[in-house]
């Protein structure tokens, strides 16, 4: 079974950042600020052992300078730190960059949201 890398994203960023980590968006989003999104955009598998998944991540901050350093941790910690990490279902290979962290709209003007997407490369557990 393919483990599911929203669930893996999200467990390794909460522990290593110690920030909100989500996959669907709190609806009182402005009063938890600093908050960054998970959420699985695609990807493939060779039906065997490893697993493509592209992840488009959004870090939510009060200022733009806020989320614009919290977008740059999440990316240190996946495209450098990631690679080799095993958890208890999946072991992560070659993380890239797709999309660098840039500003994307957001319709709440007390809110400044930057959002990049990454590249990962997986496969489970003692496969």
């Amino acid at each position: 079974m393919w483990p599911d890398a929203e669930i893996e994203l999200v467990a390794r960023l909460k522990a290593r950042l110690e920030v909100r980590v989500v996959t669907e968006l709190p609806g009182n989003l402005e009063d938890v600020l600093p908050v960054v999104q998970v959420q699985s955009v695609g990807g493939t598998d060779d039906g065997v052992r490893l697993a493509r998944a592209l992840v488009s991540v959004d870090v939510y901050g009060a200022t733009r300078k806020a989320a614009s350093d919290l977008a740059e941790l999440v990316r240190q910690e996946l495209v450098v730190r990631l690679r080799g990490v095993r958890t208890d279902a999946a072991v992560f290979g070659r993380v890239s960059t797709v999309a660098a962290p840039a500003w994307r709209p957001y319709e709440n003007p007390a809110l400044r949201r930057s959002g990049a997407t990454y590249e990962l490369f997986y496969h489970p557990v003692g496969a």
